[in-house]
């Protein structure tokens, strides 16, 4: 069975960037896929360190639960990855989360699929576009498939994307044609 995992890296439950993620795990699931989704904010994933004890190890010296997390990573061939933005960047959460990505052995993510959803209370995708560019290259250097962007500018307030059912229908649709393409 494929199985799918969203990773929500908004610090607010309920909002914009955890129902996009919703919307494409449901679609996903529509189509026979076995879906899971983690909460950032509500797991400890401690900042990268730097002390590259993992490049002898591959494993993190922090015991937390990026752990778990990795684990996850590793039992799904798709990965929603969620992110509001922040000053033009992802969410603090989001990005010690993908920091901690070093630790983990780049044969883990080759050929993973990916969909990005990126909310931003920005009017324009514009504000987007640094976080798109650095996790395109993150997902280049890893080997592993840029599959769909689902962007919503100028949705900040909570839940305001669900007044955008052209959005919701390209998330559920997204959620669909990636289990379909496998």
């Amino acid at each position: 069975m494929m199985r799918i995992l969203g990773v929500v890296g908004s610090p607010r439950r309920g909002g914009n960037t955890e129902i996009l993620v919703d919307e494409i795990l449901d679609g996903a699931k529509e189509t026979g896929a076995e879906a899971e989704k983690v909460i950032l904010d509500e797991l400890d994933i401690r900042p990268c360190k730097g002390c590259f004890a993992c490049s002898k190890t591959n494993e993190c010296v922090q015991d937390d639960d990026m752990n778990m997390v990795a684990m996850k990573m590793r039992q799904s061939q798709v990965w929603v990855l969620g992110t509001p933005i922040y000053w033009w960047g992802p969410s603090a959460q989001f990005k010690a989360f993908l920091d901690r990505w070093v630790s983990i052995p780049r044969t883990h993510f080759r050929g993973k699929r990916i969909i990005l959803t990126i909310p931003s209370g920005g009017g324009s995708e514009s504000y987007a576009r640094h976080t798109v560019g650095m996790l395109n290259d993150v997902f280049n250097y890893l080997g592993m498939e840029h599959f769909a962007t689902i962007l919503a500018p100028g949705f900040g307030a909570r839940g305001e994307v669900q007044n955008a059912p052209d959005i919701l229908v390209a998330a559920r649709r997204a959620g669909k044609k990636v289990i379909n393409k496998i």
